[in-house]
């Protein structure tokens, strides 16, 4: 078999970090123009390295327009042309060993059923079709094979906004996510095509465009949509480090078939001070949340969570127990959001921030529905507004003084 002899090309850390993911899946937000595209042709061309004759590599992207211009730039990335041969009817690129690259479109899912790939990139994937992914997943089964997404932030609203938040939530280890700003790419030293810093272009580009569309180009900030009951900016002004002053009051929401149990305590100033969040059988956590120190709580009793709740309630002092219906919900989370829009609660980085910026709202036939995004988890959610409801009943009562 020949052989071909091969160095990858200067890549920054931020590319060579997705580039050497162990995971089977990564996915990326990134901002314009930022070498997601060149880097992963790179990624692409190695897995085709690996790859026996009649084996193949694919790059989906949701057109044909946007399919060609990997292929075409693929075909200049391969600086030696003895290498390979392309078909530019089908967009496929056979090297000499046999393995081949094929440049495919996602815009009939249909398309992409059949064949075995071993290593695929979902190009734009924002902007592509969920059920071209579940075509492309089925192709890898056979073989095992790595794929990674590559998009812009699009909105909260579509599907690949909600595969970066399973993939940030780090509860499945298959997946891992990543995110690349232009700050990030400034300042690993990315410079223009005619040579000026890119920090250059950043800032007209901020003075040039909304605030929102910069957000999202820029910045890999999805916007809200109208969706957030919060508001990303508030969230962000309600962020600070855990409180190392004792809870006064805590909230719990308790897991739900593969949800987790969180335990959230506020202390007398509504800063988080307490958090965990966990998957137990219903002994261990009956015990962990007995163990907590004794302070009012407010516990999610709805459902299968029922008898759990009642024994809790049962043994410790007081006790709230709230079911959640459409009306209770939509009421609880009505006051978390007041809350933090007029920054009355404070929470630290990490899964409270996650949840809160990717729940939303609906508007239905019966009211408003609070929840998060298909797939996710809205239990620190959960556990943070019935917090925050125990701690506001208590200083109104004069249980809690803030003073």
């Amino acid at each position: 078999m020949p052989t071909i002899n091969y160095t990858r090309p200067f890549l920054y850390p931020y590319q060579l970090a997705i580039l050497n993911s162990k995971a089977r899946f990564t996915v990326t937000i990134a901002a314009t123009k930022v070498g997601k595209t060149a880097s992963h042709i790179v990624w692409l061309f190695e897995q085709a390295l690996k790859c026996k004759a009649n084996q193949s590599v694919w790059w989906v992207a949701p057109t044909i327009g946007q399919a060609k211009i990997a292929f075409d730039r693929m075909k200049v990335q391969i600086s030696n042309k003895d290498l390979f041969t392309a078909n530019e009817t089908n967009r496929t690129i056979t090297l000499i060993t046999g393995a081949k690259m094929e440049f495919k479109t996602a815009e009939k899912p249909d398309n992409l059923y059949g064949g075995d790939v071993y290593a695929a990139v979902y190009d734009e994937y924002t902007r592509g079709r969920e059920e071209s992914w579940h075509a492309l997943r089925s192709t890898l089964t056979s073989t095992g094979g790595k794929c990674k997404f590559i998009g812009n932030a699009k909105g909260k609203k579509n599907w690949g906004y909600k595969l970066a938040i399973k993939a940030k939530s780090g509860d499945d280890p298959n997946y891992e996510y990543f995110k690349i700003t232009a700050y990030d790419a400034a300042s690993a030293g990315m410079k223009t095509k005619d040579g000026r810093p890119f920090i250059e272009e950043i800032e007209d580009a901020k003075k040039d465009l909304p605030e929102s569309v910069f957000n999202e180009l820029y910045l890999a900030e999805a916007s809200e949509d109208g969706s957030n009951p919060f508001g990303l900016q508030y969230i962000a002004q309600c962020t600070y480090p855990l409180s190392d002053k004792p809870a006064v009051c805590f909230g719990t929401d308790l897991a739900k078939k593969f949800d987790f149990t969180v335990n959230i305590g506020l202390d007398k100033f509504a800063y988080v001070s307490h958090f965990d969040r966990f998957q137990k059988d219903w002994r261990q956590t009956t015990e962990t949340i007995l163990g907590l120190p004794v302070a009012p709580l407010a516990i999610d009793s709805t459902g299968v969570g029922d008898p759990i709740a009642e024994d809790i309630a049962s043994k410790r002092d007081n006790v709230t127990l709230k079911v959640f219906t459409q009306r209770s919900k939509q009421q609880l989370m009505e006051g978390l959001a007041y809350a933090i829009q007029r920054r009355e609660i404070f929470f630290p980085e990490g899964m409270i921030r996650e949840e809160l910026e990717a729940f939303e709202f609906e508007y239905t036939r019966t009211g408003v529905k609070y929840s998060a995004p298909e797939g996710t988890h809205d239990d620190c959610v959960c556990a943070l507004a019935l917090a925050y409801s125990i701690w506001k009943d208590s200083v109104n009562m004069g249980s809690i003084s803030i003073w």
